[in-house]
């Protein structure tokens, strides 16, 4: 490959720079450059379509953040932005979402909002900057357990380490929970099951020391890929599209603030990238962006929440017959898939566009171009290289936990777009043996065009291409084979959703009782006081007597004198409250 131009000789995938061999990692399943030849006709062809177009698209303009800014942006992502500025303060939500957080996350929100001070000390800005020592001091009411019902373990990060090291005590945080370990073997689950009780950054650190975390590296081809699964849960398992819109705003701030606690842990820098916003069509099919497809979609569909365009492409491709050999790999004629592309532009929201004339390799071409000419990618400029880093993690399983977080982490429009396009991905290699385009195949054909986004110039797809090109055809790989897993929930964030909304009710609950006897302890107040001043016994009814008692919260009764009536009646109706 030279000055940018893909050319296509065997020798081309066999010398790689600097000597670097795809089995770089255990993650990396020795690819062998035959499977790769795919990857890079892939490449040529998605070079081949743009044709001349390629010098009219906007490179969208990735920031560069300043120091403290990164860690600054991802409290506020996290739902924590009034940790740090002029908005700090108590505030109930934060100090209930605090409450709940397993030893390994706060360590890692205790590691930003350090840094966000320390900036902001720099930088003299003039806010109210919180220790981190108070902000994780909260009450001793909340003794016991981690709220996914596992007796937390020590944590010992290492800005802890470093701490103790120069015999200084370090600041001693408290989130109110024993100080015991689980041991790692106590865990009954065999290396293949997927443990969604305990939080996985609190997992790794478990394992980081002992020989279990040395499980799942290495393998080889498809058949290698562990058989990852759930284990049987009596109370079921959560999926997305389970929980209520709120629900899930919580669950995204603690899937970010886990997977950063597992990168950490791991010693892999976890990165949000920030692009700069640039100005994208507001209407039409390619090209345009999936929240306003889906606006425009759902004035003719309601409710739908993928792509018209999307769906029927793929409905095209499968009304074919999904045995065609070669099916995703080969291309479509590029002039055809051009002019099918303005044809559409024009026709399909009218409805007068003819599916009958579309060949089902071009149909395949159309929809790699719907996903690559997103003006953002489908796995969002945020996460694309997080999603590129799984690679890079030690063990298959952290990487599979890492994918399922991130998956979490997607706008729902990208998560439903990439659930229907990974389910539609199995579907094709289901018919492998006819179609012989096996788990391998089809990862090496689709990841170039989630992967190498045109927005980003060519300067990331041109860094370390070749290490890059085997490594996110693996995590293309992963999320298609364990899609399923990738979609669940884990049950740690759903009891720590639950704890928290258990606890905001609570605390509401306590406020409001609170201001409800504050308020009728001051209306009793001034009406006795009222009736102090104004003593007018002309105003009481014949029979009547009003009796005071000041030491309780109501003050004073009127009582209508009977025969009956006993001293003891009086004190009780005054207890009843009525």
């Amino acid at each position: 490959r030279r000055s940018g131009q893909y050319t296509m000789n065997h020798d081309h995938s066999k010398k790689t720079p600097d000597g670097a061999s795809f089995d770089r990692s255990g993650s990396q399943d020795s690819l062998d450059e035959l499977s790769m030849d795919d990857y890079w006709k892939e490449l040529e062809n998605i070079h081949e379509t743009r044709g001349n177009n390629h010098e009219e698209r906007v490179a969208l303009v990735v920031k560069e953040p300043d120091e403290g800014e990164l860690e600054e942006e991802w409290l506020k992502e996290a739902g924590l932005s009034n940790l740090f500025g002029e908005s700090s303060g108590d505030s109930l939500e934060s100090v209930v979402f605090l409450s709940t957080l397993t030893r390994t996350q706060k360590a890692a929100v205790e590691k930003r909002v350090e840094t966000v001070t320390q900036t902001m000390r720099k930088k003299n800005k003039q806010h109210q900057i919180p220790d981190v020592r108070d902000i994780f001091r909260v009450q001793n009411d909340s003794k016991g357990k981690v709220c996914d019902g596992s007796e937390p373990s020590t944590v010992r990060t290492s800005e802890n380490k470093s701490e103790t090291q120069d015999g200084t005590k370090g600041p001693n945080f408290s989130l109110g929970m024993d100080e015991q370990k689980t041991p790692a073997e106590d865990m009954p689950f065999s290396d293949t099951d997927i443990n969604l009780e305990i939080s996985f950054s609190e997992q790794a650190a478990n394992l980081k020391d002992s020989s279990i975390g040395k499980m799942c590296k290495g393998g080889g081809g498809d058949t290698l890929l562990p058989n990852f699964r759930l284990p049987k849960d009596k109370t079921g398992t959560t999926k997305i599209g389970d929980l209520a819109p709120q629900d899930m705003k919580k669950v995204y701030s603690l899937a970010l603030i886990e997977l950063t606690a597992l990168y950490d842990i791991l010693g892999t820098e976890f990165k949000q990238q920030k692009a700069v916003k640039i100005k994208t069509k507001d209407s039409g099919l390619f090209g345009v962006p999936l929240s306003v497809l889906l606006e425009q979609d759902q004035k003719k569909v309601p409710g739908t929440k993928i792509p018209l365009i999307f769906q029927k492409l793929i409905s095209q491709i499968e009304e074919a017959t999904l045995e065609t050999e070669g099916l995703l790999r080969i291309p479509g004629v590029a002039t055809r898939v051009k002019s099918l592309c303005q044809e559409l532009e024009a026709k399909f929201y009218e409805g007068t566009f003819n599916w009958e004339n579309v060949k089902q390799h071009d149909a395949a071409s159309l929809l790699k171009l719907f996903i690559r000419e997103l003006p953002q990618p489908l796995l969002t400029v945020e996460y694309l290289k997080a999603f590129q880093d799984v690679q890079n993690l030690p063990t298959k399983k952290q990487q599979l936990q890492a994918l399922n977080l991130l998956v979490l982490l997607l706008p729902e429009a990208n998560r439903d777009t990439l659930k229907v396009l990974l389910e539609f991905l199995q579907r094709v290699i289901d018919h492998r043996d006819k179609n012989k385009m096996t788990l391998k195949n089809v990862a090496m054909v689709m990841a170039p065009n989630l992967f190498t986004f045109h927005g980003f110039g060519s300067k990331t797809i041109e860094q370390s291409e070749f290490v890059m090109a085997a490594g996110t055809a693996n995590v293309m790989r992963f999320m298609i084979q364990y899609q399923k897993l990738l979609w669940t929930i884990p049950k740690f964030i759903v009891n720590q959703v639950r704890k928290q909304n258990t606890e905001r009710q609570k605390k509401e609950k306590k406020d409001k009782a609170m201001k409800k006897l504050l308020k009728k302890m001051a209306y009793d107040r001034e009406k006795h006081e009222k009736q102090e001043k104004t003593p007018n016994d002309a105003d009481v009814p014949q029979g009547v007597i009003r009796v005071q008692a000041p030491h309780l919260s109501k003050v004073s009764m009127a009582i209508q004198l009977t025969e009956e009536l006993k001293a003891g009646d009086v004190v009780a109706r005054f207890l009843s409250q009525k």
